[in-house]
């Protein structure tokens, strides 16, 4: 598939977008290519390098089980990374579905709860953008 558009190599992109110190932005790019090739996965890296941007897109079908596991492991692993070297889990389109289970690598159990809290407050029968940061007692799923 050597030179096809990116649209063609595969039937499923799982796109991930996180942020650096743009000084961690080459690491981080080493680390990122290293981890896919170790991992056998189809992956491409667009950013922006000036402002630390990097947008991981991994090229694969998910009714391949065993690869989307390896898929799973290298989003894990990539954001436990980004982490370490001093970067964030999104840089410009947000938390989601997808990020929210990896909240406690930036955020302690309190700064959580607070926010919980806070959504709590704002949206008590929770309706607002149900289901994804946080679900609590009386909102609706």
């Amino acid at each position: 598939m050597e030179g096809a558009p990116l649209a063609r190599r595969g039937v499923t992109k799982v796109n991930e977008d996180v942020a650096l110190p743009v000084g961690r932005f080459e690491e981080a790019v080493r680390f990122t290519h290293e981890l896919a090739r170790e991992l056998d996965l189809d992956c491409y890296l667009f950013g922006h390098a000036g402002d630390g941007n990097l947008h991981v897109n991994i090229m694969t079908d998910r009714r391949r089980t065993e690869e989307m596991r390896r898929v799973g492991d290298f989003v894990r692993r990539l954001f436990a990374r980004v982490v370490e070297l001093g970067g964030t889990l999104s840089g410009e389109h947000g938390i989601g579905l997808t990020k929210s289970p990896y909240l406690g690598l930036i955020f302690s159990p309190a700064e959580i709860a607070l926010a919980r809290g806070i959504k709590r407050a704002m949206d008590p029968k929770g309706i607002l953008n149900p289901g994804k940061y946080f679900t609590f007692e009386g909102a609706r799923d």
